[in-house]
């Protein structure tokens, strides 16, 4: 908006306008990071939930570029160049990814994304330039028969379920929640409630987070690098299922999750250019790459980046971040924010007391 108080990255992800906790929140958390929000001078009547929550043994983690007045409570200071701090969270979610995801070690946050967040769900490829790059998500609409949709069909998303190899129109997506009938009486309800159930039948099912040792081909895929010393487009192996849509045409499909993996230089075992085999390789994201862009030293990033996210496995999501206009200020806020919120999705915080977003402007 106008005066940079509500963040535009809530409406680009959810469709609702910054649903965030109240502050008495901040004191249910047990790893807090307060991210460009100087709490005890614009939000004054709250900071105590702040300063409080230190003394039943929650760390604190404060992230500034200057040295504010929420600096000095903090446990860590990090401190970014101004203006970098999606390159820092970039990099605390390639840790993440890394040793949460990648290795299986968190079947909470495996269980979370599944069923939270569209990390399963299938998204169309696209050639461009010679290239396959991202397109938008396969929809019922795409397939022979709307996938036995007959209500909004192009409003419904798909993934496929891990028991069956099929693939599902899982209840909850936008196309559920106007026009739907009522399994009992035929009555005309809503039906969003993100359920591991397909939509169709009811039936159970476990969503596929990737395609890894069910696919019919690794192809590599481009994504955008806006950061200038790489390529401007940067080739990653992704697993991928040949499907044939209503129309004739073949194309082939990625489920979110194999996306971010690859986006955030994962290697999931597919090898190739662009990804990285430490976190002092200079690949974009890793912690090393972004030492050169924030000034913040590599291993406090991969430190922070295990303690909030072993924290949050621990406690099931009560990892917390404070976040306010110091970041929101910036022409390129909506990376930003969406840096910090890719963060908490795959650390299974969104929606969770003590845990999640806090957006604050004073």
């Amino acid at each position: 908006d106008w005066y940079c108080d509500l963040p535009p990255a809530s409406p680009q992800i959810w469709g609702e306008q910054t649903d965030v906790p109240e502050s008495a929140d901040w004191y249910n958390s047990t790893y807090l990071m307060v991210w460009g929000s100087n709490v005890p001078q614009t939000r004054t009547p709250d900071a105590h939930f702040y300063t409080e929550v230190r003394y039943k043994g929650t760390k604190t983690v404060a992230v500034s570029s200057d040295f504010g007045e929420m600096v000095k409570f903090g446990d860590i200071w990090l401190a970014p160049k101004q203006g970098t701090d999606a390159a820092l969270a970039m990099a605390m979610g390639h840790v993440v990814l890394k040793e949460f995801h990648a290795t299986g070690k968190s079947a909470y946050f495996r269980d979370y994304v599944k069923q939270y967040t569209d990390m399963p769900l299938l998204v169309l490829l696209r050639e461009q330039d010679g290239t396959l790059v991202p397109d938008h998500f396969l929809r019922a609409s795409h397939l022979d028969g709307n996938l036995d949709q007959a209500n909004h069909p192009e409003w419904k998303t798909l993934a496929i379920d891990d028991a069956t190899g099929e693939i599902v129109a899982p209840n909850g997506s936008i196309g559920f929640r106007w026009g739907e009938a009522a399994h009992d009486n035929g009555a005309k309800v809503g039906r969003w409630n993100l359920e591991m159930k397909d939509g169709g039948s009811g039936r159970e099912i476990d969503q596929r987070l990737s395609l890894i040792g069910h696919e019919d081909e690794v192809v590599e895929v481009g994504f955008p690098y806006f950061g200038g010393e790489h390529d401007a487009l940067l080739k990653r192996r992704v697993p991928t299922r040949r499907l044939t849509l209503a129309d004739g045409t073949t194309v082939h499909v990625a489920t979110v999750y194999d996306l971010q993996m690859a986006n955030y230089g994962v290697d999931q075992g597919l090898g190739g250019p662009n990804v990285a085999t430490s976190y002092d390789d200079d690949v974009p994201y890793t912690p090393a790459w972004q030492e050169k862009h924030t000034s913040v030293p590599r291993k406090l990033v991969i430190q922070v980046a295990r303690e909030f996210a072993d924290n949050a496995d621990r406690t099931q999501g009560k990892s917390m971040v404070i976040v306010g206009a110091a970041l929101n200020h910036w022409y390129h806020n909506d990376m930003i924010y969406r840096g910090i919120i890719n963060l908490l999705m795959m650390c299974g915080c969104i929606g969770k007391s003590g845990g999640g977003w806090a957006h604050y402007v004073g």
